[in-house]
């Protein structure tokens, strides 16, 4: 069999018992939601794009032809069109991080937070290029070495020193963003380091107007930076501060009940106020903090694994490490910190009106909560090793009725033959024929996504229809 029917595997742990001694697959699934298109994603990179053509129109206008004669010219030149890129692109990365509800909701924080690494890498880059240019360039119009360049710009040059360790925070940020540094690191230390780029900001604001040839000068080009600085930083200060602080006033979130899914998987039940005014989608993740000891100081994302209903909230998480392992113990009235909803990854950005959905271990959480505000006709593969590692059965068959969806429990490791065969061009297009004319989500661990986006696309599925949400954001 290339796949293993649970209702005869039954549930290896004990039945849940969620808040309120109801089950949530007792719960009427709301109607399908509609289509919201990519236009937000579109009009965020073309205003980009546009940003990124200003920032550098003010050094095309104030270079007359023929002023580039030298090598030495050559390369200040270099270096200021440099500098103007990265201290536009550091712009770019804060306000993408600033967890603006307009762009958390309309690009994903997921999506974000892939675009922020990618752009990370080039701000880098830009940075490392502006310095050594300007200082190269600088030597030889003086007659200096190198070295001696820089002796004269950190004694000499107003606010130098501190751009100079701006530079140094960004390539201490940049090394541990490297993958495998990022996954030998703890998260909190991880994130902690990350921080520190917010200094950058400040660090590097002097040297550029008390040196940059196109923004010392007063005028437009000056005035429009400064603007740009002071709105990224409101920015900033509304979506981490004002923003999280008025919705956990408003709902004031506490913990109702832990429920063990698996020996390694629990549930978190939540509870609060106004919980039928919050603008949630099956998918979407929040950034949880629990106020209780040893779990106030940590903040973690996690997807919602029931649609939201008005009476409680859901979150399933895997225990993988001491925060996770933690969070069994929480005691029902402990308050909770949250911030979000965030992400694309929902019912309503799908392009077609049906979908395939692929989960692996825990990635089932979202993908349940999706299932309920998808269309009818949705079809579910969820891969699991054993079958107890398969979680809310119960509430997957329930939603196979209610919402007419095909799911396929495809149990074993990966070399096993009969997994092999599913997660296959052929095996897929057998279980689903209309394969290339779904959209496809996808969550679980990093292999399994990989892997299967690989099958995919081999199996003729456009990209654009193939929806990602990674456990790591």
């Amino acid at each position: 069999m290339t796949y293993q029917d649970m209702h005869a595997a039954g549930r290896r742990t004990g039945d849940p018992s969620p808040y309120g001694g109801r089950s949530a697959a007792s719960v009427r699934p709301p109607p399908a939601l509609p289509r919201r298109g990519s236009v937000g994603r579109r009009v965020v990179s073309g205003l980009f794009w546009v940003g990124l053509v200003v920032a550098v129109l003010p050094w095309w206008l104030d270079t007359p032809a023929g002023s580039l004669a030298g090598t030495a010219d050559v390369l200040t030149a270099a270096g200021r069109v440099t500098g103007l890129i990265a201290g536009y692109l550091l712009l770019v990365q804060v306000l993408m991080m600033s967890r603006l509800g307009v762009l958390e909701r309309g690009v994903g924080g997921e999506r974000l937070s892939r675009v922020h690494r990618d752009l990370g890498a080039t701000l880098l880059v830009a940075v490392l290029a502006h310095l050594s240019l300007l200082v190269v360039g600088y030597a030889r119009t003086q007659g200096n070495s190198v070295t001696a360049q820089v002796g004269v710009l950190l004694r000499d040059f107003d606010d130098m020193v501190s751009a100079f360790v701006a530079a140094g925070i960004l390539v201490l940020v940049g090394g541990t963003g490297v993958r495998a540094v990022r996954r030998a690191l703890p998260y909190e230390l991880w994130y902690h380091l990350h921080l520190t780029s917010y200094l950058v900001l400040l660090l590097g604001f002097g040297h550029q107007f008390s040196n940059g040839a196109q923004l010392f000068p007063p005028g437009p080009v000056r005035t429009g930076w400064i603007a740009g600085y002071l709105l990224v930083a409101a920015a900033l200060l509304w979506g981490r501060l004002v923003a999280p602080l008025l919705l956990n006033l408003r709902h004031r979130l506490r913990v109702a009940d832990v429920v063990a899914e698996s020996p390694d998987t629990i549930s978190i039940y939540l509870t609060g106020r106004r919980l039928h005014q919050l603008d949630l989608l099956g998918g979407q993740y929040l950034r949880w903090r629990f106020l209780t000891r040893g779990c106030w100081w940590q903040s973690h994302p996690f997807s919602l694994s029931a649609a939201a209903n008005g009476r409680w909230l859901r979150l399933t998480v895997k225990v993988v490490g001491r925060h996770t392992g933690d969070l069994r113990d929480l005691d029902p009235g402990t308050r909770v910190w949250v911030e979000g909803p965030s992400g694309t990854f929902t019912a309503a950005h799908r392009t077609r009106d049906l979908a395939l959905l692929i989960a692996g271990g825990s990635g089932i959480g979202p993908l349940r909560a999706m299932l309920e505000e998808l269309p009818p006709g949705a079809a579910l593969i969820y891969r699991a090793r054993t079958p107890a590692d398969v979680l809310l059965h119960h509430e997957l068959d329930w939603l196979a009725q209610a919402r007419q969806t095909s799911v396929w429990y495809v149990i074993g490791s990966r070399d096993d033959p009969g997994p092999r065969q599913v997660m296959s061009p052929d095996g897929l297009r057998q279980l689903v024929p209309d394969l290339i004319r779904r959209d496809v989500y996808l969550c679980g661990p990093e292999g399994l996504v990989e892997s299967s986006v690989r099958v995919l696309r081999q199996a003729g599925v456009p990209r654009r229809q193939i929806h990602l949400a990674p456990f790591e954001l």
